[in-house]
Formats: C-alpha cells, sequence, structure tokens
C-alpha cells in the first residue's frame, strides 16, 4: 500500500465527503475509484472543456461577478422573474 497527499481547500474536501457519506464510500475510496477509472480509460474517466454560455448566462455571471453578493441590477425576484417571462416570450 502507498500513500499519496495532495491540497484542496476546506470547502471542496468537505462537500466531497459529504456527497461521498452519501454514497456510503470514504475519500481514500472515491480517490482509489478515480486512478482506478483513470486506468482503466487510458486518461481521465471524465471530459475535459471549457464550458460555453449564451450571451444571457455571460451577462448574469458579470453582474454576479460584480455585485459580489449583493443582487443583480439590484431588481427585486418579482422583477426578475418578470424580465425572464419577457426574454422567453412566456406569457404565463
Amino acid at each position: 500500500m502507498s500513500t499519496i497527499q495532495f491540497r484542496t481547500d476546506d470547502i471542496t474536501k468537505s462537500q466531497a465527503n459529504l456527497i461521498f457519506g452519501q454514497l456510503g464510500i470514504t475519500m481514500s475510496d472515491a480517490l482509489n475509484m478515480f486512478l482506478k477509472q483513470s486506468i482503466l480509460h487510458g486518461g481521465l474517466p471524465f471530459e475535459l472543456r471549457i464550458p460555453r454560455y449564451n450571451q444571457t448566462t455571460l451577462a448574469a455571471l458579470a453582474d454576479a461577478q460584480q455585485s459580489k453578493g449583493k443582487g443583480i441590477r439590484g431588481v427585486s425576484a418579482k422583477e426578475a422573474l418578470a424580465q425572464l417571462k419577457e426574454d422567453d416570450g412566456d406569457d404565463e
């Protein structure tokens, strides 16, 4: 048996441990599964790519980054929903 050490931030570790706990596995089990799947796939066991977002999503991400949690464009939830319905052309 060999030991591998790696670093991650506390939030990532905590969130991963919650998920693995729900699955009934440990962090060590999950990392071993990842390594074995990497060997079986001859590379990473998932696709790596840069996400491509539409203009609406990109604008929302930019707004969120600028507002730093203070809200987007200062609109209420009701106004935001109305804007979304307008954008979708939904009359409900």
